[in-house]
C-alpha cells in the first residue's frame, strides 16, 4: 500500500463568512494583523471591509498593498521590512493570488531571514511562519488553501516556486461574495486558472485517491458554471460554485503538484505582465495534447467530468475529446489567443525553455519533457 499524505488549512466556506475574519484571527493568536491586499480589492470594499471585523473583535492592523499582477521580489522585501517595523503578530490576505502570494512570502522571509532565493523548490522553509488567515477574493488561485508561493525573480526573469508545508495557511476563509466584484476578463482567467489546476493534478505524477476527488469535483464544477459566471457576474449561484471549484482545485494541486503547463506559464508571466490563467488558456491545450499518449485514461476521465460523450470510444479517442472540450470552454470565455497575440515573440523561447525545466512543477508532470520538447510546445502556443 503506497503512503500519502494530504495537507489543508481550517477552511470557513460561504456567503457573508468574511465576517468570522475577526474571531479567526484571535484563535490563532495575533493582535496586530499585516493585512496584504492590492488596490483592486481595496477599491472594491473589501479591505474596509475587513477592517471593520478586526477592530469588532479589537484587532489592529496595518495594511500593505504595494504589489502588482505577478508579485516581484522586491515587492515581497518591501513588505518584510514593513511587517518588521510595524509590531504586527500576524498576516492576513485578503485578494486574489498574488496578495496570498505575497503574504506568504513575507511571512517566510520574516522569521526565517535571508532572500527569497534561498527557499526556492520543495521544503526548504526550517521555522515556524506567523500565523496566517487568507480570505481570497478571486475563484481561481486556490492559494488560500496551498503549499505554494510564486514569486518572480526580477534579475533572472523567472516565476520562483517555493513549496513547502509552512506555507498553508492557518485558516481559510472562502466567501463567494468577494467574487462577484470581478469583472468579466479576472472571472475568466481565474476561472481558467482553476481549472488547470484541476486537470494538471489529476494527471500528476504526485496524484492519489484524496487529490483525484478534488480534482475531478473542479473539473465538473468549473464545466458547468465558469460561462455562466463570465456572462453573469450577479450570478451568486455561478460565483459560488466557481469560489468551491478554486478551493477543491487548490486542495488537489497542494498535495498532487502540478505539470508542464504551470511550469511554462511561470515564465511567460514573469517577462509579460498579464493574468496568469490567461496564459494557461495559451499553453494549456498543448500540454495536454503532449501529455495525452501517457496516460489516456486519465483524459478521458476528465472528459466524462465535462460532460462528453465518450461510450464505446477507445481510451485515446476519449481522451482527445478532453482537449476539444477545453478548447471549447477557453473561446466561449473569450480566452483564445496565441501567446504572439499577447505579445511573446520567438526569440524568447529558448530562454523560456531552460527556466522552465528548473520549475518544480515540471517534476510531476505525467510525461518526462526536455528542453525541446517545451520549445516545440511553446512555438505551438504561439
Amino acid at each position: 500500500m503506497n503512503i500519502s499524505k494530504f495537507v489543508a488549512p481550517e477552511i470557513i466556506f460561504g456567503l457573508g463568512s468574511l465576517s468570522q475574519l475577526g474571531e479567526s484571527v484571535i484563535r490563532i493568536g495575533a493582535s496586530k494583523v499585516f493585512l496584504v491586499s492590492d488596490e483592486g480589492v481595496i477599491n472594491a470594499g473589501w479591505v474596509d471591509r475587513a477592517v471593520h471585523y478586526l477592530n469588532a473583535a479589537g484587532l489592529e492592523s496595518e495594511i500593505f498593498s504595494s504589489l502588482t499582477t505577478n508579485p516581484k521580489d522586491d515587492e515581497v522585501t518591501e513588505g518584510t521590512m514593513r511587517y518588521r517595523a510595524s509590531g504586527c503578530d500576524g498576516i492576513v490576505a485578503v485578494g486574489g493570488g498574488s496578495p496570498t502570494d505575497v503574504a506568504k512570502a513575507i511571512a517566510i522571509l520574516a522569521t526565517n531571514g535571508g532572500n527569497l532565493q534561498d527557499y526556492e523548490g520543495i521544503n526548504k522553509i526550517s521555522h515556524p511562519l506567523p500565523p496566517m488567515v487568507i480570505a481570497p477574493s478571486t475563484a481561481g488561485a486556490g492559494s488560500e488553501v496551498s503549499q505554494f508561493t510564486i514569486i518572480v525573480d526580477t534579475a533572472r526573469k523567472l516565476k520562483m516556486s517555493i513549496i513547502s508545508r509552512s506555507l498553508v495557511p492557518d485558516i481559510a476563509i472562502v466567501d463567494p461574495e468577494l467574487v462577484q466584484t470581478m469583472d468579466v476578463k479576472l472571472a475568466a482567467a481565474t476561472g481558467l486558472d482553476a481549472f488547470t489546476h484541476g486537470i494538471e493534478s489529476y494527471v500528476s505524477l504526485a496524484a492519489t485517491p484524496l487529490t483525484d476527488i478534488h480534482a475531478l469535483k473542479a473539473i465538473k464544477l468549473v464545466s458547468r458554471y465558469l460561462r455562466r459566471a463570465v456572462t453573469n457576474r450577479h450570478d451568486m449561484e455561478a460565483n459560488m460554485n466557481m469560489s468551491m471549484a478554486s478551493l477543491t482545485a487548490g486542495l488537489a494541486f497542494s498535495n498532487a503538484i502540478l505539470g508542464a503547463t504551470h511550469a511554462m506559464t511561470h515564465q511567460v508571466d514573469s517577462l509579460i505582465d498579464q493574468h496568469h490563467g490567461e496564459t494557461n488558456a495559451s499553453i494549456l491545450p498543448h500540454v495536454m495534447e503532449f501529455n495525452l499518449s501517457t496516460c489516456p485514461e486519465r483524459f478521458r476521465d476528465i472528459a466524462e467530468a465535462m460532460g462528453e460523450d465518450v461510450s464505446g470510444l477507445t481510451a485515446m479517442a476519449a481522451a482527445e475529446r478532453a482537449v476539444m472540450a477545453v478548447r471549447r470552454l477557453i473561446s466561449d470565455i473569450g480566452l483564445a489567443k496565441g501567446l504572439r497575440d499577447i505579445g511573446l515573440t520567438e526569440e524568447f523561447i529558448p530562454l523560456l525553455s531552460e527556466n522552465a525545466l528548473k520549475d518544480a512543477c515540471l517534476v510531476t508532470n505525467p510525461r518526462p519533457a526536455s528542453r525541446e520538447d517545451i520549445a516545440d510546445i511553446f512555438r505551438k502556443c504561439l
